[in-house]
């Protein structure tokens, strides 16, 4: 994901605000021409100037011909510091916030993974293996359809409980009591070796 650069003319800015707010120049006192200055940084001239005019539009500097820079104000180079500390702090914020983000699709792709390898196994496992899931898709004459797995209280109807549904290509692991039956669904079910039966008569009600 792109994010907003700070302009290198503002990064200047930012930096010679900290110098003068740490003392390296002092109230009163005069800083490097432009010159000098670019050179210090590595830019033009013109970047330098640029920087220049913020820390004079914020009061905490001033030029003029022939004087060169002064330094007016110690105090408004912290507030003008603070600003872009609370900046840092927010994309600090964002930061975090897309590292979750990317471990929790990480995990998701993992649980994914891991229902793959059990629908694997099912076929061979189903008479076998009580844990083994069985799929029974949600015909369009289900009396059930609209309804939630709570509402028709599925695990007492058929003694099955649902773990995952496939619904338009996704798969939906966990969807608890309260998630709705549609039309075309395709439940994952686990149980004994009758749930399979009990859950197919079940929806055909």
């Amino acid at each position: 994901m792109q994010r907003a650069q700070i302009p290198t003319y503002e990064r200047i800015a930012i930096d010679l605000a900290n110098r003068i707010h740490d003392g390296e120049f002092k109230v009163g006192e005069k800083i490097h021409g432009r010159s000098t200055l670019a050179s210090e940084y590595k830019v033009s001239p013109e970047t330098v100037r640029r920087a220049i005019k913020i820390l004079e539009d914020v009061d905490i500097v001033h030029s003029a011909m022939g004087s060169g820079i002064v330094i007016a104000s110690k105090e408004n180079a912290f507030k003008y510091i603070h600003r872009f500390s609370n900046l840092a702090s927010i994309k600090d914020l964002e930061k975090s916030m897309n590292r979750l983000i990317d471990e929790r699709d990480k995990l998701d792709e993992q649980l994914l993974d891991t229902l793959r390898k059990i629908l694997d196994y099912s076929g061979k496992l189903r008479h076998t293996n009580p844990l083994a899931p069985i799929e029974v898709e949600v015909f369009p004459d289900c009396s059930h359809i609209g309804k939630t797995i709570s509402e028709v209280k599925f695990w007492q109807n058929t003694g099955g409980t649902v773990i995952g549904m496939k619904r338009n290509g996704d798969m939906i692991i966990s969807p608890g009591p309260y998630a709705v039956i549609l039309e075309g669904d395709v439940l994952l079910v686990i149980g004994d070796d009758k749930t399979y039966d009990r859950v197919l008569h079940f929806l055909k009600e």
